[in-house]
C-alpha cells in the first residue's frame, strides 16, 4: 500500500507541526504556490511503521549477503557514519571560508594524500568528481586537455578492451573521441598483438581496469603501458576493482596516469540506489596540471586552503557547484584512517582469499569457472551455459532464485563476451560461514535445474513482487500515482500553475 492511499483529510503529526505555518512575508507573491502540494495526511506512527515496513522489503548489506560483482557492496563501518555526522561537519555550509572549515579541509587534505600515495600518484589527488563516472570522464577529459595543450590534436581515439565497463567507451565518446575496441585472449589477458595494430598517431590513450572485469590481474600491463606510452598515448586506470589491489600493487607503479577512485567501493562509503558516490581521481606527474578544481593545499603557515582556478589555469575546471560530495569524503577518510598502512594490504588479501575460495568450492558443486587456470582476483566468473543447453534455466533463473533464499543477486550477463555468466564478488568482510551457506545454496539451486527447471523460472515467489516481464515495464512505464478515492489529495504529473 502507498502512504497516499492511508491518508485521510486533517490527519496530522500534530507534534511535528511546526510552530510558524504562514506564508513567510517576504516571498513575493509570484513565487508563492497556488496548488497544494499533494502530501499525505497521515498519524506519526502511520508514516514510521509505513517505512519501516518498506525497509523490511529491501534487500541491503545490513541484512543479507551482496555478491555483487564489480560493485563491491561491502560492509560500511558505522565508525564512518557517525564521525562523518559530527556538527562541526554536518552543519558547515559548502560555501564556508576557509577560516571557519579548517578541520573539514585538513581532513581533506590528508585523505588527497592518503590516495595519492596508495595508488602512486606523484601529480597528486582532485576529490571534486561526485561519482565514479564523473570520475572517468574527468579522467579522459585531462588526457585530451593534455594532447590539445600540447597541440597534438589528431589524438582522438581511445583503446577500450572488450571486458571493459560499459561506461568506458560512453565516456570517450563524450569526450569527443572514436573508440578503438580490442580483444581478450581465451585466458583473460589482453589481446597485446591486437593492441600494436592499432596503435598508432591518432591514439590517445587506453582505458583499463586492472584486475580486470573479469576477475584477472593483466599479467603484460608493464608491457602495454610500455607500448602505449611509446605511441604517445596515455593510461587511464577504471579503479573500480582497486579493492583487489589495495596496498599491495600500485596503478602508477604500473605505467598508468590517470585514475578514477570509486571511494563508496573500495573505501567502504555506503552507495547503491543511483548515489551518493565519490570517484577521485588522482594523475601522473605529467596530468597534474590539468586536475579539476577546487583542490585542497596546505600553506606554508599551517593552514589549509582551496586550490582555485587561477592557481591552475589548465585545469578542465568545476565539475560540480561544490567540492565533491563531503559526506562521503568525510566517510572514506575515517575508514581510510581506521585501515591504516597495515590494513589496507589486508583488504585486498582477505578479498581475493574470499573470492578464490568461494570460486573453488562453486567449482566443486558443478559450476563452470570462465577462466579456470587463473588465479581470481577480488572477484570471479561463473558460467551456466551448460545448465541453459540442458535444461533451459538461464543466469537469469538463478539470480532470480537467490532472492527466494534471502541472498542478493551477483551481476548478470555482465561481461558481454562471457554467455550465461554471473560476476561473483564476496569482498573482505564476510564470514566463512556466510559464503559456505552460499555455496549450499547455490549446490541446491544446480541440482533444481536439472531436476525442477520450471521452478526455477518461476522465481522469486517469496518476495513482495514476483518476477516482472523486463521488456513491458521498459516500455511502458508507470511512475505516477493519482488518487481515485482521496479527493482532497491533488496529484499530478504536472508542474503545478506557479510555484
Amino acid at each position: 500500500m502507498l502512504i497516499f492511499e492511508l491518508s485521510q483529510p486533517g490527519r496530522t503529526a500534530a507534534a511535528q507541526i511546526p510552530a510558524r505555518t504562514s506564508t513567510p512575508a517576504d516571498l513575493p507573491e509570484q513565487f508563492r504556490r497556488k496548488t497544494p502540494i499533494g502530501l499525505p495526511e497521515v498519524s506519526e506512527l502511520q508514516v514510521v511503521r509505513h517505512y519501516t515496513n518498506l525497509s523490511r522489503k529491501n534487500f541491503s548489506i545490513d541484512t543479507q549477503f551482496y555478491p555483487l560483482g564489480s560493485c563491491t557492496m561491502k560492509y560500511n563501518p558505522r565508525a564512518c557514519n557517525s564521525l562523518a555526522l559530527l556538527d562541526g561537519f554536518l552543519a558547515r555550509h559548502p560555501y564556508a571560508p576557509e577560516s571557519k572549515s579548517q578541520g573539514f579541509l585538513a581532513c581533506m587534505y590528508e585523505l588527497q594524500e592518503i590516495l595519492a600515495d596508495v595508488t602512486g600518484m606523484k601529480g597528486g589527488v582532485s576529490l571534486a568528481p561526485m561519482a565514479g563516472a564523473q570520475g572517468e570522464f574527468a579522467g579522459v577529459a585531462m588526457i585530451m586537455a593534455y594532447h590539445k595543450h600540447r597541440g597534438d590534436l589528431e589524438r582522438t581515439e581511445i583503446i577500450v578492451p572488450d571486458a571493459a565497463h560499459g561506461t568506458n567507451p560512453a565516456t570517450a565518446t563524450m569526450c569527443g573521441c572514436t573508440v578503438r575496441e580490442i580483444p581478450t585472449l581465451a585466458d583473460g589477458d589482453i589481446d597485446v598483438e591486437a593492441l600494436k595494430k592499432v596503435l598508432g598517431p591518432k591514439t590517445a590513450g587506453i582505458m583499463l581496469t586492472n584486475p580486470s572485469t573479469i576477475g584477472v590481474f593483466e599479467r603484460r600491463i608493464v608491457e602495454i603501458s610500455r607500448l602505449v606510452h611509446e605511441a604517445g598515448g596515455l593510461l587511464y586506470y577504471d579503479g573500480a576493482n582497486l579493492n583487489a589491489i589495495l596496498g599491495k600493487v600500485r596503478p602508477g607503479d604500473m605505467g598508468f596516469d590517470a585514475i578514477h577512485m570509486n571511494l563508496h567501493k573500495t573505501f567502504s562509503t555506503p552507495h547503491g540506489g543511483g548515489g551518493p558516490g565519490a570517484g577521485a581521481v588522482g594523475v601522473s606527474e605529467r596530468l597534474k596540471p590539468f586536475l579539476p578544481i577546487p583542490m585542497i593545499e596546505k600553506r606554508a603557515d599551517g593552514r589549509y586552503g582551496w586550490i582555485r582556478r587561477k592557481d591552475r589555469p589548465l585545469s578542465i575546471g568545476r565539475l560540480t557547484s561544490f567540492a565533491g560530495n563531503a559526506g562521503v569524503l568525510l566517510r572514506a577518510y575515517v575508514y581510510a584512517r581506521l585501515l591504516g598502512r597495515e590494513g589496507m594490504p589486508r583488504v585486498a588479501e582477505y578479498a581475493t582469499l574470499n573470492a578464490n575460495y568461494l570460486a573453488r568450492r562453486l567449482a566443486e558443486k558443478g559450476f563452470d569457472l570462465a577462466y579456470p587456470k587463473r588465479r581470481a582476483s577480488h572477484e570471479f566468473i561463473v558460467t551456466v551455459s551448460k545448465q541453459k543447453k540442458e535444461s533451459g534455466v538461464t543466469a537469469l533463473d538463478f539470480s532470480k532464485s537467490l532472492l527466494d533464499r534471502n541472498i542478493h543477486a551477483p551481476t548478470n550477463y555482465f561481461p558481454l563476451l562471457i554467455p550465461e555468466c554471473l560476476l561473483i564478488e564476496p569482498t573482505e568482510t564476510e564470514a566463512k560461514e556466510t559464503l559456505d551457506e552460499f555455496v549450499e545454496v547455490m549446490g541446491e539451486l544446480i541440482q533444481l535445474a536439472a531436476s525442477d527447471p520450471q521452478k526455477m523460472k518461476d522465481a522469486p515467489i517469496t518476495q513482495p513482487v514476483r518476477r516482472l516481464d523486463d521488456v513491458k515495464a521498459a516500455k511502458d512505464l508507470d511512475i505516477a500515482w493519482k488518487a481515485p478515492h482521496a479527493p482532497h489529495i491533488h496529484m499530478t504529473t504536472a508542474a503545478p500553475a506557479a510555484v
